[in-house]
């Protein structure tokens, strides 16, 4: 049993605020949550909603039919009305006027303002949603104090309460499932992943999508014993986080992609000093500024490739809110333990979007231990090694110094400008390749491993291409998988060679959030193999797993 809300109205009409607390509620219920933000770059007006799909089985999708509407202005009954189920309701002020058999009209405004805050009109729409559910409300005092603070407790539980005793029940409770689970944004589950992989310091300069990370560091700086920065702009910012793992510390910087244009120089500098750096690149449409608040997968070439010269990085995309959290600790521990910049991938629809999951796995690979290295004499910072990983020790070290430039370099740092030197340094670094390509983590597979046809995608298209598994199931005879990658570059790709030099081969067919298959191009030119079909899309908003299933049975066939 699974529905699908969509609360609707103007930016400063609070329905974040209210979408939030339905969230917490629908947590305590013990429900599966998953809910995404459509909202336009502006602090009043416009028409922002948020989709909240939850129940009693695992969502790895949003849904655009909706059982259900929470209205805050006429225009969102407008717009949406005919995504609803017939069987739906759209719940709103009683002051608007639209005619729907499916209205349910509660005077939200007039109860607000009765109780002596016109801000609360969205708790007693909340209250009228448990109502709708026949969802306990006992929790409201902890939600809304953990929301709002002391002072706003009662007046809004005696909102929600005002709402559900407007409304009867018509739909069935989800049945509730125990278990230690949390209810967090993917930005968020990064941000306690680079927490738990040892980040001692963080430095941003504050751009949507990414500033999320910084907020909630900021947050918790102070229990976590965590230095957070706001520069004055990117540049400034992965400079400074380079200078601060160059002391010692693990450091880390977060941006969307034209923050991350700026920090293409220092990336470099990362790249030719060896300096561990841990880089969020949290992706909305460019080019520029583009759509500030809304979605892509867009920047994966140009992560790849940015800055001049040659040399290593791994690029690593999360696929859903706990592989944020596993890779990017394992970014800490990679970046530490090859000395290159681990770059991740995000993007607005999964940084932003809020999920109930399990609590993480805290044991494991988590903070990497100081290296055990034999300390050469004559130390030098560049020592040429048969794996690229030289010696590392910090500057300050009582017996030896360490030399870094952004020039070419010898062994121990001087700068030079010798052919020889230059080409050792190259093949130094490079060899670093080698080793990183050694652990890679091979795309997951979802579906059978003979399926007639693969799905093939990256990031946060996980949960909708899983969703769209589930949906086509088996269409003539045919059966359907996805291949989904986490780790990017260097590119893993014995699962998908196996697959595609398998007897009966699967017709591969991309599904990605850009307009030229990003991801296809980068699989064509390290294997040479090619997609049969592609389905794209490039509107800055979200592909459901609904979605990409009709658009298989349409444009690709069975």
């Amino acid at each position: 049993m699974i529905y699908n809300i969509l609360f609707g109205g103007a930016a400063g009409q609070g329905i974040d605020t209210a979408c939030t607390a339905f969230e917490n509620f629908l947590l305590h219920a013990g429900c599966q949550v998953l809910s995404v933000k459509d909202l336009m770059s502006r602090i009043r007006g416009g028409h922002n909603f948020n989709l909240v799909r939850f129940g009693d089985q695992a969502i790895n999708s949003h849904d655009t039919k909706l059982d259900g509407l929470v209205a805050m202005n006429k225009e969102t009954l407008e717009r949406h009305a005919e995504q609803i189920s017939a069987q739906g309701f759209m719940l709103c002020d009683d002051k608007i006027e639209f005619d729907d058999p499916r209205l349910i009209k509660i005077p939200l405004t007039k109860t607000a303002k009765d109780l002596g805050n016109p801000k609360t009109a969205g708790s007693v729409a909340v209250g009228a949603l448990l109502g709708l559910f026949g969802m306990d409300p006992r929790s409201a005092g902890e939600i809304f104090e953990a929301l709002l603070g002391q002072s706003a407790v009662s007046i809004n539980v005696q909102a929600v309460q005002a709402g559900i005793d407007a409304v009867s029940q018509q739909f069935d409770q989800p049945i509730a499932r125990p278990g230690k689970r949390m209810l967090v944004s993917g930005s968020q589950t990064m941000a306690l992943g680079a927490v738990a992989g040892g980040l001692n310091f963080y430095c941003a300069y504050p751009m949507s999508p990414s500033t999320a990370i910084m907020v909630h560091l900021a947050g918790c700086s102070q229990s976590c014993d965590l230095v957070v920065e706001q520069a004055e702009d990117e540049i400034a910012a992965l400079n400074m986080a380079i200078g601060a793992s160059f002391a010692g510390a693990r450091a880390m910087t977060g941006t969307s992609g034209g923050g991350f244009s700026l920090m293409v120089e220092a990336l470099g500098l990362a790249g030719i000093t060896e300096t561990p750096v841990v880089i969020a690149n949290v992706q909305r449409p460019g080019p520029a500024t583009g759509l500030p608040t809304r979605t892509e997968q867009a920047d994966l070439k140009f992560v790849i490739s940015a800055s001049q010269g040659e040399f290593p990085r791994i690029v690593i995309a999360v696929r859903d809110h706990l592989d944020a959290f596993y890779q990017t600790r394992r970014a800490f521990v990679l970046a530490e333990r090859y000395q290159v910049p681990v770059i991740l991938l995000s993007d607005q629809y999964l940084g932003d979007a809020t999920s109930v999951i399990d609590t993480p796995d805290l044991t494991g690979d988590g903070i990497p231990d100081p290296p055990d290295v034999q300390i050469p004499t004559p130390y030098c910072r560049y020592r040429d090694s048969e794996n690229g990983v030289s010696p590392r020790i910090l500057p300050g070290h009582p017996e030896h110094l360490v030399l870094a430039d952004s020039d070419e370099h010898d062994e121990c740092g001087r700068i030079t400008e010798s052919a020889e030197v230059r080409v050792t340094m190259t093949n130094k670094r490079l060899r670093k390749l080698d080793s990183i390509s050694a652990e890679l983590e091979e795309p997951w597979l979802y579906g059978p491993e003979d399926a007639d046809v693969c799905l093939v995608g990256w990031g946060s298209m996980s949960g909708p291409l899983k969703d769209a598994v589930d949906r086509l199931g088996e269409q003539d005879g045919q059966r359907f998988a996805a291949l989904i990658f986490g780790d990017v570059y260097p590119l893993p790709t014995t699962r998908l060679t196996a697959l595609a030099g398998q007897a009966k081969k699967p017709r591969l067919v991309n599904v990605e959030q850009n307009a030229t298959g990003q991801l296809a191009g980068l699989i064509r030119e390290e294997t040479g193999i090619g997609m049969a079909n592609s389905i794209l899309r490039y509107d800055g908003r979200q592909m459901s797993g609904r979605e990409i299933a009709g658009r298989v049975l349409e444009e690709v066939g069975t």
